[in-house]
């Protein structure tokens, strides 16, 4: 009896064992920016594979550095910004891809394969694409919205009615662009004058958050809120009286994408993940969700006819697009050394 009851342990413990391995090759943990990721999409992915997701959420891409570089937090898949993939290649925090021998990499437009900023797709694929500038309710604001001067200058009715992203990368480029400078800026004394007008600008600002920008326009807690195209055109969708500017100064365009961090635990299934998200049906179904545009080529056939004629994904031809890069040490401690001054 005592044998067969080894016997009968041993099976067990071997059991469990086996069935936790497999378990654990059925997960997928994905990182992704705030309300921003499609349900739907997401089942159609377990449906389709079996495997379950769990999603988490950020609202900056600092944030996402900060959290990779302090262990990861057993992520799969994260979703940095263009300008962000250099940085986390350097710090040693992304796995190669080697995207071109994946499966669909075909479907992804010319202009987005071997992008500046990870030449060869060697450790990402290009996810949602748009343009970040404001949206602004013009039942309080009636005068003309395309400039950067209401949001750094405030008239009194915008005067405290206003929200700035809680990233740095973003209220400092936007600065930048307003005041007529370069990106990775590295200049002292340019960026001297982006702190004295985010100074001047901060008595009128109500919050620097990139999270709930949907429920204080709409609430009208603020009239005024740094934000990206497709969170604008879901905003505008409830409230028609809520525009999204084109800023005659210039306006700063981005591409999100879908990378593998170096610790991921389950790199089969990301791997599953990307193939699954270069096929055009499924990114439409994401595009449908976030309302932006993606890179993959034939998509639009499963995209929303609203987003395909909506003004805040169609770019005016006369808009001054800036697609930035990431920026050197130099610009890195100079934007720190403002951003830290501004959140005091």
């Amino acid at each position: 009896m005592k044998k067969i009851a080894i016997l009968a342990v041993s099976l067990f413990l071997v059991t469990t064992l086996c069935f936790g391995n497999a378990l654990a090759e059925e997960n997928l943990f994905i990182y992704s920016w705030t309300d921003y990721t499609s349900p739907e999409m997401l089942k159609k992915f377990e449906k389709e594979t079996g495997i379950k997701v769990t999603l988490d959420t950020f609202d900056t891409n600092e944030s996402l550095l900060a959290k990779l570089k302090a262990g990861g937090g057993g992520y799969d898949i994260v979703v940095p910004s263009h300008n962000f993939i250099p940085i986390f290649v350097d710090e040693g925090l992304l796995m190669e891809i080697n995207a071109p021998e994946l499966k669909g990499y075909e479907n992804i437009m010319s202009k987005y394969k071997s992008p500046p900023w990870d030449p060869g797709n060697k450790y990402s694929i290009p996810w949602q694409t748009g343009t970040t500038s404001f949206s602004i309710n013009t039942d309080v604001y009636k005068g003309d919205i395309d400039t950067y001067k209401i949001m750094f200058d405030p008239p009194p009715e915008l005067q405290g009615k206003i929200a700035m992203f809680g990233s740095a990368d973003e209220v400092i480029g936007m600065a930048l662009i307003y005041l007529g400078f370069d990106q990775c800026n590295q200049s002292s004394d340019e960026m001297k004058k982006v702190m004295d007008l985010l100074m001047a600008q901060k008595p009128y600002v109500k919050v620097y958050n990139s999270d709930g920008i949907l429920e204080r326009l709409l609430s009208g807690d603020v009239a005024l809120h740094m934000n990206w195209n497709g969170y604008a055109l879901r905003v505008r969708n409830e409230n028609p009286a809520i525009k999204y500017a084109y800023p005659k100064e210039g306006v700063m365009s981005w591409m999100d994408n879908l990378a593998v961090p170096k610790d991921a635990q389950n790199k089969e299934n990301a791997i599953k993940f990307l193939e699954f998200m270069m096929q055009p049906e499924n990114a439409g179904i994401q595009s449908n969700f976030a309302r932006y545009a993606n890179g993959i080529e034939g998509s639009a056939e499963f995209m929303d006819d609203e987003l395909k004629a909506a003004p805040e994904i169609n770019v005016p031809s006369n808009v001054n697009l800036i697609f930035s890069l990431a920026c050197p040490e130099k610009s890195i401690k100079l934007y720190d050394k403002v951003w830290t001054k501004l959140k005091q």
